[in-house]
């Protein structure tokens, strides 16, 4: 899924890790060779 808007979050569904967008750059974020789920 692509990173939208600054604020969105972020999990790895293999770790656990959590992200929080704080620029908007494009592309996808990537963990543990997965595409991380973005949190509602």
């Amino acid at each position: 899924m692509a990173v939208k808007n600054v604020g969105e979050k972020y999990r790895c569904s293999v770790c656990g890790n959590e992200v929080t967008v704080t620029k908007v750059g494009g592309g996808t974020l990537v963990c543990c060779d997965k595409e991380m789920v973005k949190l509602e």
